[in-house]
Parts: structure tokens; C-alpha cells; sequence
């Protein structure tokens, strides 16, 4: 938003979304639906998620059964769905920043509360797989618990009110188009954390729109900001991903002048899920050669407009020679910022450059150098 801070609404307590804005209920969600259909001889390809997130139990089992034209009503399709989805709860991750996020609220006396379509036992259950989550959270507010679940207001409005707060000093915190209009008509501020690709176009109602969690700045609504970025970078929980080189889209050393070492995605998909797009560095390892800096980039690369969401790693060393088929080992430790689209190619070129700076400097520093000697980047 262009408004000036003066001009915006501050806010003194937080309401959040649950499935899809801190855990990631979506990807369990896919996979129940993809086996549970194939047995009507039915294909889940995630055409239908766009009409279900955010809406409540009822309304997504209907959709499902009515888009599919399943031989079986919306009370039997719930009565086989609900056990399936229980017995996998305990797989259902928080997404990146959600502990962070919850942990730095609640560690400055934010009051918070958890307001979301599902009801108010299957949150319950869903959070006890969190440490500590419950705990943190001042009330919980369900669908089954109001009048009407979102896009009605009514569960921000019932979350404001056992907070003793006005709804106008609430910030919202949510990741589907219905929990947007929710908040906005409850009279919060609300800030949209989308949790499908590609649509942010549908969140205009939003007073901010931000990649992940790990983008939010809690003090631009008045909140107490985050103290843990370090150098332009933050830490985040490392992980490994490897394989070997593959030869890419060909738009890397030609196009921008940047050789990028590119990884199969297929055998990570679900790594894919989990991280949000934007650019990231760590450590990559390819065992005849040695370890090196590395600064690389996940997501569509909007600029390209890529159909897929790609891992494309950046090694910062000058090689004489291509190494595909070589296998690469990377360990990535921080995250620089989201991904965006640029107006120009010269732009494109001078932000990845930048990138590049950032990391190679973050990486001397020792939070981030001791990963170098990690043994997964040389077995």
C-alpha cells in the first residue's frame, strides 16, 4: 500500500487462520483427495483447490462432491473423508515463519487469537501437534462456535469480542480469499499470506499482500518488529536437498549470464510445497570439486512466467567447465527475500546480482560458515 504509516490503522491484538496460513492442511488435503477419488475413477490435479480454501467443511466436501459428480452424498463423502484426514493430522506441518511468527508475538504480550472455518475440536486437535501452540493463543474461535463461518465476519467478530478488543484494532492474518473478505467486513486490518501460486490478483481487498510469513513486518501496523535479520538475511531452519546437475531452461548463462546448476525437481516435491518461493543461500557441495557459496531462487521466476516451480542454484565460482550429471549437494541456511517480478531484463539481472552480494557476505559471517564443513555437501 502506498498510504503513510500515520495514515494506518495500528493494531494491539492479532487474529489468525489456521489451516493454510500456519499449517500447511492444503498439501494432506491433496493427497487424501487424490487416492479417495481414484477409486470413482476420478482424478485430483488441484483444479478444484482454488474453490475450497478457506471455505468451511460443508461447503468444500460439496463442492468436491457436485465438481466430481461422485455417487455419493455430501454426508457420506464427509463420514469416509474426516477419518482419513484424522489419521494423517499428526503429518500436517506448520508452514515457514508460522513458529516464529507465534513464538515472537506471544514472547511481546500480543494477545492472539486462532479464528478459523473449521470447527472448534478439529483445530484443537490439529494445534496439539504444535508444541506450545495452544498456549499462546488467548482464544479459539471455530466455525461451529458462530453464525455463520467466513467470508461472513462473524468468527473475527467473535474473536475480537472474547479479546476485548474492537475489531478496528485487530490485524488479520490469513491466506484465502473468503478469510480476506471476512476480516475486512469484521473491520480489521488485513494482511493476505495466499496459499496457491499465481493468485494474488484475487486478494485486492487486502491491506497488504506479502509473499510468506517469513516477509511480514509486524511494525508496519504497529506491532513490535522482529529483531533476528542479520545482515539483510534471515536464518532459517537449514535443509538438504541433492542431486545431479540437469541441464536447465537454457535462460542462465545466455540470457542473464548467470550459469545456474539446476536440480531435478521431481524428487522433491514436497520440499517444493513447503518453502515458499523467493531467494535463498546456503552451501553447495560437488564431491571432486569442492563446496562453495551459494545464492539460488524457488518458485515461477514471474518474469519468465515459468508453469513450474523450479530450484535454480547460483554456485559463486567461476568454473571452466560444465558439470552435468555431477551430483550437487546444497544446505540452505537463510533467506534474502520473496520472490517478484521485474519490468526489465537489465533489473532482473542487477537484483540477482545483488542477491549475490548479500549472500557471499552473510555467508563469512559464523552463524551461517559453520555450515560449511556440514559432511552431507562432500558424501
Amino acid at each position: 500500500m502506498s498510504m503513510s504509516n500515520s495514515l494506518k490503522k495500528l493494531s494491539s491484538c492479532v487474529l489468525i487462520d489456521l489451516d493454510g496460513t500456519l499449517i500447511n492442511t492444503d498439501g494432506v488435503v491433496s493427497d487424501i483427495l487424490r487416492k479417495y477419488l481414484s477409486k470413482y475413477g476420478k482424478q485430483w490435479d488441484g483444479r478444484e483447490a482454488l474453490k475450497i480454501v478457506g471455505k468451511t467443511p460443508l461447503e468444500a466436501a460439496t463442492t468436491i462432491v457436485e465438481d466430481y459428480g461422485l455417487p455419493c452424498g455430501v454426508d457420506e463423502f464427509n463420514s469416509e473423508f474426516y477419518p482419513l484426514f484424522s489419521a494423517q493430522m499428526d503429518k500436517i506441518k506448520s508452514l515457514p515463519g508460522a513458529n516464529r511468527l507465534i513464538r515472537h508475538l506471544n514472547g511481546h504480550g500480543v494477545p492472539m487469537a486462532l479464528a478459523s472455518n473449521s470447527s472448534r475440536a478439529n483445530i484443537e486437535s490439529k494445534i496439539s501437534y504444535h508444541q506450545g501452540w495452544k498456549e499462546c493463543f488467548s482464544v479459539i474461535v471455530g466455525s461451529d462456535e458462530v453464525s455463520k463461518g467466513k467470508p461472513s465476519p462473524d468468527i473475527f467478530l467473535e474473536a475480537a469480542r472474547k479479546l476485548n478488543k474492537d475489531p478496528g484494532e485487530c490485524l488479520v492474518i490469513e491466506d484465502s480469499v473468503p478469510g480476506v473478505l471476512a476480516g475486512k467486513a469484521a473491520g480489521a486490518t488485513v494482511i493476505a499470506v495466499p496459499s496457491l501460486p499465481k493468485q494474488t490478483h484475487l486478494y485486492t481487498s487486502a491491506d497488504e499482500v506479502i509473499n510468506s510469513l517469513l516477509d511480514l513486518k509486524p511494525e508496519k501496523w504497529g506491532l513490535p518488529p522482529f529483531q533476528d535479520w542479520i545482515e539483510n538475511t534471515l536464518p532459517i531452519d537449514p535443509w538438504r536437498i541433492g542431486g545431479p546437475v540437469i541441464k536447465g531452461f537454457g535462460r542462465g548463462s545466455k540470457v542473464l549470464g548467470i550459469p545456474t546448476a539446476n536440480l531435478s525437481t521431481k524428487d522433491y516435491a514436497e520440499e517444493l510445497v513447503e518453502h515458499p518461493s523467493g531467494v535463498y543461500f546456503g552451501w553447495a557441495g560437488l564431491a571432486t570439486r569442492g563446496v562453495f557459496k551459494m545464492v539460488m531462487s524457488i518458485g515461477w521466476n514471474p518474469y519468465f512466467n515459468n508453469t513450474e516451480k523450479t530450484i535454480e542454484p547460483w554456485l559463486l565460482h567461476d568454473f571452466t567447465e560444465d558439470f552435468y550429471g555431477e551430483e550437487l549437494r546444497l544446505i540452505i541456511v537463510g533467506y534474502i527475500r520473496p520472490e517478484a517480478n521485474f519490468p526489465s531484463l537489465e533489473s532482473l539481472v542487477a537484483k540477482i546480482h545483488e542477491d549475490r552480494e548479500v549472500a557471499e557476505k552473510a555467508l563469512d559471517l559464523p552463524s551461517y560458515a559453520k555450515f560449511k564443513d556440514d559432511p552431507y555437501l562432500t558424501k
